[in-house]
């Protein structure tokens, strides 16, 4: 359920007729997750809301956007609603895992909400275990997409204008039969079900993903934002992610929150 930020300057709008919803899945390195911070710190995106849902795990902590100290102090949780109007941009930033046996109440409160806000469009960023890829996903570019059959009526030829790689299907039985294949996003968390959910419900959905480890995943996280830009071209980059460029000096504002993914240092008084 959405629930409306209280700037003192009236409610916030919670119809967002038109726009395109962006959100991490969270899955395998965060990378969906870091990929979004990106994009809500580089295009400083207005927070106008919370995602109130029992499906995750509770958390709270300082403002990961923050800026001046004025306003370290403001307070997170664990699903969070960002607006840019002038690009009808919606984000919805995910920071705690999903707790056992809810994915599917949070889809489609999720789905509800999307169809309830008039949200035109779903693009999901995700991962997947790289060791986990067959033989034909080894090949070319770690970057692949999804789309429902809605959506791709619309953004279909772009997607091949872009030369970018549809996510494979594989086996359902390896070594026993090869003829039953089947959607298959090991690490992706709850993004297999939210699009097939989607395809279903008629919802217009895209899912980017990257196939990745675990480890430092901050590179990967530049790759998929990347590759998100080629499409709906939210800041101006030469970065190709196609060709799995990561260029450090893109336009890309790293968020103060980022000093932190790995902790401190080892104190000194170990030494």
């Amino acid at each position: 359920m959405f629930v409306p930020c209280d700037r003192g300057g009236g409610s916030a709008a919670s119809d967002f007729k038109g726009f395109t919803l962006l959100m991490p899945a969270v899955s395998v390195g965060n990378v969906g997750q870091l990929a979004i911070d990106l994009v809500i710190s580089t295009l400083d995106m207005t927070k106008v809301g919370y995602f109130y849902t029992d499906c995750l795990v509770p958390m709270v902590g300082n403002n990961p956007y923050a800026t001046a100290e004025e306003n370290s102090t403001e307070l997170s949780i664990n699903a969070e609603v960002y607006s840019l109007p002038s690009k009808k941009l919606v984000v919805l930033q995910i920071r705690s895992p999903f707790i056992k046996n809810k994915y599917r109440p949070f889809c489609e409160a999720l789905l509800s909400w999307v169809k309830g806000s008039r949200c035109a469009r779903v693009v999901v960023l995700s991962s997947s275990h790289a060791y986990q890829r067959d033989d034909e996903q080894l090949l070319g570019t770690p970057l692949r997409y999804l789309l429902t059959p809605d959506l791709e009526k619309a953004v279909g030829g772009l997607m091949q204008e872009l030369n970018w790689k549809e996510m494979e299907k594989v086996a359902a039985y390896p070594g026993i039969s090869d003829t039953d294949k089947v959607l298959h996003i090991p690490g992706g968390g709850i993004t297999k079900l939210l699009f097939t959910e989607s395809c279903s419900k008629g919802i217009q959905m895209a899912v980017l993903l990257k196939f990745c480890s675990e480890g430092d995943n901050i590179p990967d996280a530049f790759v998929l934002v990347n590759y998100l830009n080629e499409w709906l071209q939210l800041v101006k980059s030469e970065v190709s992610a196609s060709n799995n460029s990561t260029d450090s000096s893109s336009q890309w504002k790293i968020p103060s929150s980022w000093r932190l993914l790995f902790g401190n240092g080892l104190p000194p008084a170990l030494f």
